[in-house]
């Protein structure tokens, strides 16, 4: 019934920002921008799960990511599906995902090389409280002005597809050969979820919900995951918990939240509350 504070990891990204969000100290003005924050575990774990906060001040790359078969053929443990909770957003800002018309693997070639993929691109307006799962294979963007969480599995394996003319490091024939360029179909959400309590995503992947009740609320947890107090605190067996932090919990553990918290909880498996 082990409750572990993660390690905090500051990602500077050129398309990074200077504000970030509540529990996060905002980087020095002359200081680099900072685009992600990781949480890992303080041992040589290797997690399923891996959970980030994301800070756009541009667009990121139009990339793409192996599914599980295709990652293991390569040597890595699994591939990666990852799902995006909207926090802010700016009125114009869009994440791409999939293609307006499918695309063959010599189309999406030609217009990664020439430039055109960017207005073949499906760009999607998002708000706050907007929630994207992305499978593996998917080709994707996210764009600027946007604060969102990401929960993924745990693999450090992307091909970049385009990156606008900056000088980094492209991967078009792996990216193509995992790439499935066509219109992005949104996953439909489960169904009703108890008041306070709603389900973001179900799959064979991962959990994730979503806890946001009125009042206090004392709990037991019945199966291992990751919390992120998005805002509020509480406790975890006895220990406290702030936002700006991300928690790795193991069943059986027993929860107190205070009145207002607005938390994530996620999981490789189904979990229940008690």
């Amino acid at each position: 019934m082990a409750s572990v504070r993660l390690t905090t990891i500051r990602v500077e990204k050129p398309w990074g920002r200077h504000r970030l969000w509540p529990g996060f100290a905002d980087p020095a003005p002359d200081a680099q921008p900072v685009g992600e924050i990781w949480f890992e575990a303080p041992d040589a774990r290797d997690p399923e799960l891996l959970v980030k906060y994301l800070f756009t001040s541009e667009r990121l790359s139009i990339q793409v990511h192996p599914n599980d078969a295709q990652a293991r053929a390569r040597g890595f443990a699994r591939g990666k599906d990852e799902a995006w909770v909207i926090l802010d957003a700016q009125p114009d800002s869009t994440i791409a995902l999939g293609t307006v018309r499918p695309l063959s693997q010599e189309e999406l070639r030609r217009a990664a090389l020439d430039g055109s993929i960017e207005i073949l691109m499906d760009w999607k307006p998002v708000a706050a409280g907007d929630v994207i799962y992305s499978p593996a294979n998917t080709v994707h963007a996210i764009g600027a002005g946007i604060t969102l969480i990401e929960v993924q599995q745990n693999v450090d394996l992307t091909y970049r597809l385009y990156d606008y003319g900056r000088p980094r490091e492209l991967h078009l024939e792996d990216g193509i050969a995992v790439s499935d360029p066509v219109p992005f179909v949104i996953p439909k959400l489960p169904g009703a979820s108890p008041a306070g309590r709603q389900t973001l995503a179900h799959t064979d992947k991962f959990t994730l919900e979503r806890w946001s009740w009125s009042g206090s609320r004392t709990l037991t947890l019945k199966g291992a995951g990751w919390l992120v107090p998005i805002r509020g605190a509480g406790q975890t067996n006895g220990l406290s918990f702030h936002q700006g932090e991300c928690w790795a919990i193991d069943g059986g553990a027993r929860l107190s939240i205070e009145p207002g918290s607005d938390l994530l909880f996620a999981s490789p498996q189904p979990f229940e509350l008690d």
